[in-house]
């Protein structure tokens, strides 16, 4: 049985969620997986660093943590990094010989810094990475990693332009659940009202700026129907609870915590209004679910949002004030919602879990 061994760690959910969903595809391949976060299981100090850090600086720092990323955006970093991970290095290559994995498959930047480190010091399996965002930081670049898997062309090109291979960049998507895939005819065939249906999404850390954005569209005239998932902030969810107890004309509020049912959400949905995280935009993306962006992460989501609204697969404001003239031009024409879907099901096309596995088992055989 071949084996592989997927390298992730938990600096926003994203990264962990898409090692989670490649590992059951390469099950069903026939693959033995061993997943591991690389920093939680070597060092508690580096955890608290960058898990820790990440969290708060983006949650209450963010242009804190816009700067940072745009000032280690840049190849010296990777040289530093190197040095913080010596330690990591040993344990992941003593891993390696312990484990014997056919292939590795990375999910964060750090990683890859990790393996091409290793690679260059003698060791031959072949590793693939994934990038989790559409447009890639510096910490993702090494000419010693075998292959790339891209969200987009845009992407590719990206990584191309900034020294990588590209006959090494494979645009197959981020790796999702299987069920964003599947189009439910009895979602869709249950919309038998004229509301419009909208998700609101915070995240996994479930930030606060959602509830500013849910008091705008329950001042909206138009017929609403509004779903908000809180993800993992409880008092979030309370405060909401506790402020929208009364019914509203037109509306019909929902509010939940975390969910296991995103997929069924979005199928129900005429639009998501989220931040644009990599996993929650190609989740969307797989459900030709067109994207309003009213706030986004200095860093990698304002490089999203560039990616997205350039390219016709999201609209994004700087003003929530200007949120409901949005909606309702929306409601209004839904041309333009279906333009929207026409340019997602384009993208999600290329889409593919199962070619990812493919190119593993080619690098594998290739290695032999």
């Amino acid at each position: 049985m071949k084996k592989i061994l997927i390298l992730t760690t938990s600096t926003g959910e994203g990264h962990n969620q898409a090692a989670k969903s490649i590992s059951s595809t390469f099950e069903k391949s026939g693959y033995e997986v061993i997943t591991h976060d690389f920093l939680k299981s070597n060092s508690k100090l580096l955890t608290q660093l960058f898990v820790k850090g990440y969290e708060i600086s983006a949650s209450f720092l963010p242009k804190t943590y816009g700067f940072a990323y745009k000032l280690t955006d840049k190849s010296f970093t990777n040289k530093l990094l190197s040095l913080v991970f010596s330690f990591t290095k040993i344990k992941i290559n003593k891993l390696i010989q312990e484990t014997k994995p056919n292939i590795i498959l990375v999910t964060h930047p750090f990683a890859v810094n990790i393996m091409g480190s290793l690679k260059r010091k003698g060791i031959n399996i072949p590793v693939i990475v994934i990038v989790t965002d559409f447009k890639a930081h510096a910490t993702y670049m090494d000419k010693n990693i075998d292959a790339y898997i891209t969200a987009s062309e845009n992407t590719k090109l990206d990584l191309s332009n900034r020294g990588i291979d590209s006959r090494k960049i494979f645009s197959y998507g981020i790796p999702i659940k299987d069920e964003f895939f599947e189009n439910r005819l009895d979602i869709k065939n249950s919309k038998t009202d004229d509301y419009f249906n909208i998700l609101l999404m915070s995240g996994s850390m479930g930030l606060k700026n959602i509830s500013y954005v849910l008091k705008e569209l329950m001042n909206n005239s138009n017929k609403l129907r509004i779903t908000v998932v809180c993800g993992k902030n409880e008092k979030l969810k309370e405060n909401l609870l506790r402020e929208y107890t009364n019914t509203t004309k037109n509306k019909k509020l929902h509010i939940l915590g975390f969910s296991r049912d995103i997929d069924s959400l979005m199928e129900y949905s005429d639009l998501i209004i989220s931040k644009p995280g990599g996993l929650t935009v190609s989740e969307a993306i797989s459900k030709k679910l067109p994207l309003l962006i009213p706030f986004a992460i200095p860093g990698q989501e304002t490089q999203n949002v560039e990616f997205l609204t350039s390219n016709g697969y999201a609209l994004y404001i700087d003003n929530l004030l200007e949120i409901n003239l949005i909606i309702d031009n929306l409601i209004s024409n839904p041309k333009e919602l279906e333009k929207m879907r026409l340019n997602l099901a384009n993208l999600s096309s290329l889409y593919s879990k199962q070619n990812i596995v493919n190119l593993a088992d080619e690098l594998v055989i290739k290695e032999f």
